[in-house]
C-alpha cells in the first residue's frame, strides 16, 4: 500500500521511481507517467548516466536530491512508493533491490536471462508484487482475439496453427517522432565493464558453452523481441511444448532473419519469421491465429508509435459465404499497462504478466537456443541442458553429435 507519507489531494498517487532512461523509457513510459498525472508521480529517477538524469530529471520536475546513478541509492531514499525498472539487459538483480526494499516493481521484458533469477525472485516474499512487461496482453484488440477465440473453441472449432511475422526496421525508423535525447557519453568504462561481463556470464548459465556463439541471439533477439510473441501464443493456446526447427539467414549478417517453428501441447504447430530490415519503411508485426473454420489476425503497428491502432481482422463463415470483421482501437496497451500496476501496487490486483510467465517464456527461449545448438553441433549445456527433451532429437548437455 502506499505510505502516508505520499498521500495529497489525490490519496491513490503514486511516488514512482524510473529506473534506466533510454530509448524506451523517454519515447513511451515517462511521456505516458505524465499523461497519468493522477496516478502516477515520477518522484526519483535512476540512470548510470549523470547527464541524462539530470535532463531528464529537469523535464520531468524531479528534485536534484532524487536524481541518482545507484539503485541502492534509490530504493533507500524514501522518495517512491514503488519502481518501474526499464534497464536494459538482465533485470534479475535490480529486482530483487527493489523487492527487498519492500517496493512493488514494474519491470520490462525480459525480467532475467536465467531461470535461476526468475526462481530467486519467486521465492521473494515480494514476488505478488510484481508485474513484468508484456503491454501487447492489455491491447483491447488482443483481449478481443482471446474472446473471439476462446467462443469460437467453445463451439467445438480447434486451433490448426499461430503464425507470426515480425518485419523490424532499424531503431531511427521507429524513433524518429519521440525527440531522444542524445545518447550519453558520460558513462566510465569501468561501469560498462562489469555489466557487459555479467550478460555474457549469464548467457553461459543459461546456455553453457553454446552461449559463445548463441549468447547474442538468445538474449537480445529471442529474450529481447520475439518473447512478446511467445506471450500472445501462450494466450491464445499456451507455450511450446517442442521445437522443431530453427533457421537463421542470410549467412553472417546482423541481426539476420529468423525462422523458427514448433508444436503446442494441443498440437497446434507455430511458426515465427523474424527479420531484420534496416530500410524497411515502418515496423510491422502480424500474428494470425488458423481454426478449423476462421482466422483471427492482428497487425501491430511500431511500440512506439503511441496511439496508433491496432487492427483485428476475424474472418467467419456466415452460411456459404465470408463475413469478414474489423475491429480497432486507439486505446493504448503501454498506458493500460501502466494502469494494471497502480492497481497492483493500491489494491494487490493480480497483473496478466507476473514471475510465471516470465519464466515459461525463459524455458521456450532456451529451447529455441537448444534447438540451433544441435543443428549447428554446438555442445549446448547449463539450464538449457536441463529441459525434457520431448521428441525432437536434441542433443542433450555435454554431447556433440
Amino acid at each position: 500500500m502506499i505510505s502516508d507519507a505520499s498521500r495529497d489531494a489525490r490519496p491513490d498517487r503514486v511516488r514512482l521511481g524510473v529506473v534506466g532512461l533510454g530509448a524506451v523509457a523517454q519515447a513511451v513510459h515517462l511521456p505516458l507517467l505524465d499523461r497519468l498525472a493522477d496516478h502516477f508521480l515520477v518522484s526519483a529517477v535512476c540512470d548510470l548516466s549523470p547527464a541524462l538524469v539530470d535532463r531528464i530529471g529537469e523535464r520531468y520536475r524531479v528534485p536534484e536530491a532524487d536524481r541518482f546513478t545507484a539503485v541502492d541509492a534509490l530504493v533507500a531514499s524514501g522518495a517512491v512508493d514503488a519502481v518501474a525498472i526499464l534497464s536494459s539487459g538482465s533485470h534479475g538483480s535490480v529486482t530483487v533491490a527493489a523487492l527487498d526494499a519492500g517496493l512493488p516493481a514494474f519491470v520490462e521484458k525480459p525480467l532475467a536471462l536465467t531461470l535461476a533469477e526468475t526462481d530467486e525472485l519467486a521465492a521473494h516474499g515480494g514476488a505478488g508484487r510484481l508485474q513484468v512487461g508484456y503491454m501487447k496482453l492489455y491491447d483491447p484488440a488482443v483481449l478481443r482475439a482471446s474472446e473471439a477465440i476462446a467462443t469460437a473453441r467453445a463451439s467445438g472449432a480447434t486451433i490448426r496453427a499461430i503464425e507470426v511475422t515480425v518485419l523490424h526496421p532499424a531503431s531511427e525508423r521507429q524513433l524518429w517522432q519521440s525527440r531522444l535525447l542524445p545518447p550519453p557519453a558520460d558513462i566510465p568504462e569501468a561501469v560498462l565493464e562489469p555489466l557487459v561481463a555479467e550478460v555474457r556470464w549469464l548467457q553461459g548459465v543459461a546456455l553453457g558453452p553454446a552461449s559463445a556463439e548463441l549468447g547474442p541471439l538468445y538474449s537480445s533477439i529471442l529474450l529481447g523481441s520475439i518473447i512478446h510473441d511467445l506471450a500472445l501464443i501462450r494466450t491464445f493456446d499456451g507455450d511450446p511444448l517442442a521445437i522443431d526447427n530453427v533457421d537463421i539467414w542470410p549467412d553472417g549478417e546482423w541481426p539476420p532473419s529468423l525462422g523458427i517453428t514448433g508444436r503446442l501441447a494441443s498440437a497446434t504447430r507455430i511458426a515465427i519469421r523474424w527479420h531484420f530490415l534496416p530500410r524497411y519503411a515502418a515496423y510491422r508485426e502480424i500474428v494470425r491465429v488458423v481454426l478449423d473454420d476462421r482466422t483471427v489476425e492482428l497487425e501491430f503497428p511500431a511500440p512506439y508509435l503511441l496511439h496508433a491502432p491496432t487492427r483485428l481482422t476475424l474472418t467467419e463463415p456466415d452460411g456459404d459465404a465470408r463475413r469478414d470483421t474489423e475491429v480497432t482501437s486507439v486505446r493504448e496497451a503501454f498506458e493500460e499497462e501502466l494502469l494494471a500496476f497502480h492497481r497492483l501496487v493500491v489494491d494487490g490486483t493480480r497483473p496478466r504478466a507476473g514471475i510465471a510467465e516470465a519464466r515459461a517464456d525463459v524455458v521456450t527461449c532456451q529451447l529455441i537456443a537448444r534447438r540451433r545448438a544441435e543443428q549447428l553441433g554446438l555442445v549446448i549445456g547449463g539450464e538449457a541442458a536441463m529441459h525434457p527433451a520431448a521428441d525432437t532429437g536434441l542433443a542433450i548437455a555435454g554431447t556433440r553429435e
